[in-house]
């Protein structure tokens, strides 16, 4: 479980076990980016007792993207079977890895949905929040034609070969961007997508990573991925 993390001290002490506790195979590898409120810190100490849990250390706030692929690379490198994503403000539920253990059984790569068959499952969210991420799930869709309801979702889990399988070297996107470019790329090596209904809870610690930087990145890379995809670069 890649678990990328920026001033989430609040959160991550509390995260770790919830998830151990679902499977004792569960690993939990936490990728800090040098917060300044602690957290690589309070993640070194459980390191420190428990053998389940890794942490490796950024120098500063570099990206969502960037910290899954180095999250990626580090278990590639280490031969995990399974490599999972997760928010860290408990927005994901741990209570849900166990349907995703049984589903990864029968899909290349299983996503968390939040929209699906015409549900919205997403609590405390502002109406405009939540607009914005339905709209924008329905913008990616029509663009790049990806097979799939939430395209901007974060909580998944992705076969070994999947990802081994993709350059990650070549992947663009840094935000939320990000997730759908891994999606559109998963879906173009021709793998089996599953989506899996979750509720999405907003945190009630910390403060949301959402920008307008963030957004902007979205509204353009779906167009770079339909070219890409026309082209045969994907």
């Amino acid at each position: 479980m890649i678990v990328p993390t920026y001033n989430e001290r609040f959160n991550i002490a509390r995260l770790i076990p919830a998830i151990l506790a679902q499977d004792p195979s569960l690993e939990v590898l936490v990728v800090d980016d040098g917060s300044p409120d602690g957290t690589g810190a309070i993640v070194d100490a459980i390191a420190a007792t428990n053998p389940r849990v890794h942490v490796t250390h950024r120098e500063g706030k570099l990206g969502l993207g960037t910290a899954y692929i180095a999250g990626f690379r580090w278990a590639l490198e280490r031969k995990y079977d399974l490599v999972f994503e997760m928010d860290a403000d408990f927005s994901h539920n741990p209570d849900r890895l166990p349907k995703f253990l049984a589903a990864i059984k029968e899909a290349d790569l299983v996503v968390g949905s939040r929209y699906q068959n015409g549900r919205v499952n997403v609590v405390n969210w502002p109406m405009s929040r939540l607009f914005l991420s339905y709209a924008a799930n329905i913008y990616a869709r029509a663009v790049t034609g990806l097979p799939m309801f939430d395209t901007t979702a974060g909580f998944k889990c992705f076969r070994r070969n999947v990802l081994e399988s993709i350059d990650l070297s070549s992947v663009k996107s840094n935000g939320y961007a990000f997730q759908i470019e891994m999606h559109f790329r998963v879906w173009k090596q021709g793998f089996h997508l599953m989506e899996i209904p979750i509720v999405f809870v907003d945190r009630t610690e910390g403060v949301s990573k959402m920008s307008k930087k963030i957004v902007r990145e979205a509204v353009w890379m779906v167009w770079r991925l339909r070219w890409w995809g026309l082209t045969g670069r994907i």
